[in-house]
């Protein structure tokens, strides 16, 4: 009934203006007329204006008159505050800082391999030894003789106390005792270095030198440790967010080859911007109690950026948008009916989108009813049902 009457007013409103509207509308296209043209758009539009006006007051009888009115059906949601927690999404790496490629430090063949790929070692556990090219044996000599010069020493100094000898003499055997001891600490260096040690607890991942190998400090690798329980995570981050990710701030690492997530936070923010990139580092420390995770793995690092205990939240379904790109919802009057409202057309100010939810910081407040289902079709002060 409703849009048979609409018709009519329109067909009628048509009808009485298509000639003069028509043919004025081509005089003045044709005249170029700006001004004239600016003109009769302003009267047509009060003519619209008032028919809608009129319209309206139809409505509102047939509301009253007919109670068998079709109304548009629609559901509704009452704005709620609740927390809003925004996350900042990229891309990031898993490392470690204990994963080492051990080298040499001592020249000579590689003797012995104490250990295989795949074994648990601890920290300082002997894992492979080099050729000291006779240097045990000359320790061993050294030792012999440093005894005979502390003798000398002791005997020397015995007779000084006496007044026996000379003070040359007492001076040259003690010098002679603390060089060779000096000369005996240092072959006990070079031996240590003759041997390569755990710098730390792990796990030995890959032996890269045989038995017998010529081997060149800081040149040729021998084996690669690797510790899978202190590992973190690492990415770079847009500056826009310098302000907003601080130490502390909450994190979630997700790790999509192994269908994994973890809750963490920012242990350590970078202190410059690269200028490639205009980002800045962070990092996170990341449990690995099974060690399933291993270095270089990819991952999504997803950042607390922004939270909000009291955040107004609309689903990204209800907002529609007018001409001038200005967003909008229709808020719910109540039309003293029973499940029955009338539209109000509402322009609101957003802010940081969730994953189907948006913040609205200006339009609306607590309490108030809009549109769910329906938002699409329903019009400006039209009057619709909520469905329960």
């Amino acid at each position: 009934m409703k849009k048979l009457i609409y018709t009519l007013c329109l067909t009628a409103f048509v009808v009485a203006c298509s000639e003069d509207q028509l043919a004025s509308t081509e005089d003045l296209i044709a005249a170029k007329d700006l001004k004239g043209l600016k003109t009769q758009k302003e009267k047509k539009i009060k003519i619209l204006n008032s028919l809608k006006v009129e319209l309206s007051q139809i409505n509102a009888a047939i509301s009253d008159f007919d109670p068998s009115e079709k109304l548009v059906l629609i559901s509704m949601i009452e704005i709620k505050p609740e927390k809003f927690d925004h996350f900042v999404e990229i891309q990031a790496n898993i490392k470690t800082r204990q994963n080492v490629l051990l080298y040499p430090e001592f020249t000579g063949s590689l003797k012995k391999i104490y250990v295989k790929e795949g074994q648990r070692v601890q920290k300082r556990s002997l894992l492979a030894q080099i050729d000291d090219a006779g240097l045990k044996n000359q320790l061993e000599q050294l030792q012999i003789q440093v005894e005979l010069t502390k003798t000398t020493y002791d005997r020397i100094q015995r007779l000084w106390k006496q007044n026996i000898g000379s003070e040359m003499q007492l001076l040259q055997a003690k010098a002679n005792y603390e060089a060779q001891l000096k000369s005996i600490e240092q072959l006990k260096k070079q031996l240590q270095r003759t041997q390569i040690l755990a710098p730390f607890s792990g796990t030995i991942d890959e032996i890269v030198a045989n038995t017998g190998a010529n081997l060149i400090p800081g040149k040729t690798p021998v084996m690669r440790i690797v510790n899978l329980k202190e590992m973190y995570t690492e990415a770079n981050v847009p500056e826009r967010y310098l302000s907003q990710i601080k130490v502390g701030t909450a994190a979630t690492v997700n790790i999509p080859m192994l269908n994994r997530e973890y809750s963490t936070s920012i242990r350590q923010t970078g202190n410059f911007i690269n200028p490639n990139n205009r980002s800045f580092r962070v990092e996170t420390s990341l449990p690995n109690r099974d060690e399933m995770i291993i270095p270089n793995l990819t991952c999504k690092l997803k950042i607390n950026d922004y939270t909000n205990p009291e955040a107004l939240m609309v689903p990204l379904r209800v907002i529609r948008e007018d001409a001038s790109g200005k967003k909008y919802i229709f808020k719910l009057k109540s039309d003293g009916k029973k499940q029955v409202y009338l539209t109000e057309r509402v322009f609101i100010q957003l802010g940081k989108k969730g994953l189907d939810k948006i913040e609205v910081l200006d339009g609306i407040q607590a309490g108030d009813l809009i549109v769910d289902e329906g938002a699409i079709i329903v019009e400006n002060n039209q009057r619709v049902k909520n469905i329960q």
